[in-house]
């Protein structure tokens, strides 16, 4: 299993590094789209509907919504940040309510568990960290900004397992996701610290005119907010008596497994640099 596993990491890795470097805006879309739909294909299940025409009508519905982000927000072009950070606030804003919600769950599934409540949230999760990911990539440097991302929750994700495995003894959400541990949480956080430092000083940061305090605060916000996308996946599944999205990765479970984390990060990292003027 974990052979599997890091064989389709690094098909995945090296995947993505090639879209990046290779492929331009309005394909990077479609594809970073067609990665979403399939995760929305899989959320559907989740949320209750079970037949495929239901699942397929669900996945099809968020793609005519990341069409209409797409046009209205001049994805393809040169997006203003006034169209953009409406949309980025309410992805940030639906993150903080999962955050409550999971920290009191199982009471909180009484407000989210039904089948039209799980369905919206699907959207709150997919459609927001898509139009923030394809904005980085309207960036000058967007493929770095990915990559930053990315790095940012593959940290944070690295830090919380090594100190959880080494010094975990308090459970962060023990009805969610009986794993965790706050000493994990904190290395995380404390990887994530490390990451803004070494990053402030071998990139050139400060040429962009942003102050160390910025970076620090931008990367860690990030990194907190890739756990609240961790766990809200995870409280979701356990609702729905699910214990992966799907089968699609060997080794990995479903695509909903894999951007669980980087769906609450996107949006939260794009508005964060945002605040700080990037």
């Amino acid at each position: 299993m974990l052979r599997q596993r890091i064989i389709t990491a690094l098909v995945l890795v090296a995947g993505f590094l090639a879209a990046i470097v290779f492929v331009p805006l309005s394909g990077l879309a479609v594809i970073f789209g067609i990665i979403v739909v399939l995760g929305g294909w899989e959320w559907a299940r989740m949320a209750g509907w079970q037949s495929g025409v239901s699942r397929g009508s669900y996945a099809a519905a968020l793609g005519i919504v990341l069409g209409g982000l797409y046009y209205y927000c001049d994805l393809g072009a040169s997006p203003e940040d006034s169209q953009i950070q409406p949309f980025l606030g309410l992805g940030c804003l639906w993150w903080s309510v999962a955050m409550l919600w999971v920290k009191s769950y199982p009471a909180s599934g009484a407000l989210w568990g039904n089948m039209a409540m799980r369905s919206l949230m699907g959207l709150l999760v997919l459609a927001p960290a898509w139009l923030a990911a394809v904005y980085l990539l309207s960036f000058a440097r967007g493929g770095m900004l990915m990559v930053a991302m990315i790095l940012i929750v593959a940290t944070a994700d690295i830090g919380a397992y090594f100190s959880g495995k080494s010094f975990g003894k308090h459970k962060l959400a023990p009805e969610v996701s009986p794993a965790k541990t706050w000493e994990g949480f904190w290395g995380g956080v404390f990887a994530c610290l490390l990451l803004s430092l070494v990053g402030w000083y071998l990139l050139p940061l400060q040429k962009q005119h942003i102050s160390l305090i910025s970076v620090v605060t931008v990367v860690l916000i990030t990194g907190v907010a890739s756990v609240v996308g961790d766990l809200t996946v995870s409280m979701v599944k356990r609702q729905s008596g699910i214990k992966d999205s799907g089968n699609i990765l060997p080794g990995h479970g479903g695509v909903l497994d894999r951007l669980d984390s980087i769906s609450a990060a996107a949006p939260v990292f794009a508005l964060g640099l945002l605040m700080v003027e990037w």
